[in-house]
């Protein structure tokens, strides 16, 4: 399942730059007939004061020449029309995109994160700042993009048409760069501003409504009215300063657009006059000025909203960046647990239990049948949370830490772990966070350290072959060396791993190198490997300590143990001979 989503994700990505491709291909089309036009128009003007005396010759140049630019325009209608759409269409797809990858990063951090940023924040920057950041991305873009390619071709056709008044008329445009520049860094300051106020006005109504009982009940809705008002009068007094940016710098815009209308009059009468223009070259470069005239007025635009964009997107790349303050290091404590199954309330699996495995360390749990060993693994996986106490995790409570993340981060083999009805590698790459990411060599690493490499690759079908329902297909320790190479892929180097005793003890060996460990276990053989045992009995630690010390110790609960299961086993052997 979950590769199939990353597969459609991947297919929605592809089919998303696609769109984009085709928008600006169609933009590429809708600007060149666009800035085409003043060019041809010019010659129809040309052709109608031609003065020509055979009228049939100048209707029938006219005609023509009419008729391919109307052909023209249609075709520029189409591809622009086209373009507004595909652009439309993916900015709402990389909005949703946007927004999903916002949400999954908040839920990723952890509690304290909720403590220092209010509801109605985070929810202003799923909803206001992902638009904005969307609009200023897409439309907006596309918008720049046009506003780009018509004034560059402008400009062009300018000095194609009469390269002395292109250098009189343009001498306007570095000044207004300059302008633009500084009006920028104001403005994107000014965004940032109102859209943290927004947030701010957002949080105080969300909270004051889904508390509106509280509210009533105080008889504070005057006072609350009183306060929201504030905070968007805070939002209004932003506005305003923005609006005075953006209307200083559209006035200003737009006087240079008129500037250069009559500059171009000014200069090109004087050209005409001297018999250095046509009536057409002048019409065309005057239309050209025009479009340019309105294309830095589309730069203007598409700069403001860009400033914008990056103003609320700044915040937002702020929660796609920031990684969880809980770095794993492998301290794990049991303190004073008590718990009892919810369906068996009356029979008491631990009271007051405490024991701690140091970072790093191997833990081996024994005990007698019941004792609660199993148990020990449900509380850590949070399948089951402690009637009294609490398990830590490197000081931090697991109730606190977000349960998809803390498992993501706990291996387990058990002694029968369940295979999927599947191949071989799709078993092994369920382990992993993505499995949709893992490589073959990934698979490859991770069968050769569990020492199941060689048996798979003995298959007819090697790691496609299909293991039946529940492993059926294979032998107790192919299933198990399975599974560890499917652990292998989900745990990093500060990962508890939860293993059972019956496993390829070189496999298990490598499973557990630089992690923090407990084994649940019965024979001394994989006992004397690891650095402390806990010794399960009436409900809790009855010892705890290294090994070696708790066998010398012959009055000791954990050397009778291991006598018992020593004398149990010698009995088996004896049973099969």
């Amino acid at each position: 399942m979950e590769s199939l989503f990353m597969s459609s994700i991947n297919g929605a990505t592809f089919a998303r730059n696609v769109q984009l491709w085709a928008a600006v291909g169609f933009l590429t089309v809708s600007s060149t007939v666009t800035m085409s036009a003043p060019y041809f128009l010019g010659k129809v003007i040309d052709t109608i004061y031609s003065g020509s005396t055979d009228t049939e010759m100048m209707t029938a140049s006219l005609t023509s020449l009419c008729l391919m630019l109307t052909g023209v325009f249609l075709c520029g209608g189409a591809a622009n029309a086209a373009r507004v759409y595909l652009m439309d269409v993916s900015g709402q797809q990389i909005v949703r995109n946007l927004r999903a990858s916002v949400f999954s990063s908040i839920l990723r951090q952890e509690v304290a994160f909720f403590d220092r940023n209010r509801t109605g924040e985070l929810i202003n920057r799923l909803s206001a700042d992902t638009t904005v950041v969307g609009r200023s991305i897409t439309d907006n873009l596309s918008d720049g993009l046009r506003a780009v390619a018509q004034a560059a071709a402008g400009v062009s056709m300018m000095f194609y048409v009469s390269p002395n008044l292109a250098n009189f008329v343009l001498l306007i445009v570095p000044p207004m760069v300059l302008f633009a520049i500084i009006y920028g860094r104001y403005l994107r300051t000014i965004a940032k501003r109102t859209q943290d106020a927004l947030a701010q006005t957002t949080q105080l109504a969300e909270e004051r409504i889904s508390n509106v009982r509280t509210v009533r009940a105080f008889g504070k809705e005057l006072s609350e009215v009183n306060m929201y008002i504030q905070k968007a009068n805070h939002v209004l007094t932003l506005a305003r300063k923005e609006a005075v940016l953006r209307a200083g710098f559209f006035g200003v815009t737009g006087l240079s657009g008129n500037l250069m209308i009559l500059s171009v009059l000014y200069k090109g009468g004087l050209l005409m006059a001297s018999q250095h223009m046509t009536v057409g070259e002048l019409s065309s470069f005057l239309m050209y000025t025009f479009w340019v005239g309105i294309s830095i007025a589309g730069l203007s635009s598409f700069y403001s909203e860009l400033m914008k964009g990056f103003g609320a997107g700044s915040r937002l790349w702020e929660l796609l960046d920031r990684k969880p303050e809980f770095s794993l290091d492998g301290q794990l404590e049991f303190c004073d647990v008590s718990f009892a199954y919810p369906t068996r309330k009356e029979t008491s699996i631990f009271h007051n239990l405490s024991f701690s495995v140091p970072a790093g360390t191997i833990m081996a749990v024994v005990g007698s049948s019941g004792s609660g060993k199993s148990t020990l693994v449900s509380l850590l996986l949070r399948l089951y949370d402690p009637d009294a106490g609490i398990i830590t995790i490197d000081g931090h409570d697991i109730r606190n830490l977000n349960p998809c993340w803390l498992r993501s981060h706990i291996g387990t083999v058990s002694q029968e772990p369940v295979l999927f009805s599947c191949s071989v590698r799709d078993n092994i790459a369920y382990g992993a966070l993505d499995p949709g990411a893992v490589t073959t060599e990934d698979i490859y690493r991770a069968a050769r350290v569990a020492n199941a490499y060689d048996f798979i690759q003995a298959f007819p079908q090697g790691f496609d072959t299909v293991v039946g329902e529940k492993g059926v297909l294979l032998s107790g320790g192919q299933k198990q060396r399975i599974a560890i190479a499917r652990a292998l892929l989900k745990v990093s180097k500060k990962t508890y791993c939860f293993t059972n005793e019956f496993l390829v003890q070189e496999a298990l060996e490598r499973l557990m190198e630089g992690r923090t460990v407990m084994i649940i276990a019965h024979r001394l053989s994989t006992i004397k490997n690891a650095d402390h045992v806990a010794v399960l009995d009436q409900q809790r630690v009855a010892e705890c300590g290294p090994p070696t010390e708790l066998l010398g110790n012959r009055q000791g609960l954990f050397r009778k143990l291991m006598e018992k299961q020593a004398f149990l086993q010698e009995e088996q052997q004896r049973a099969l001979r």
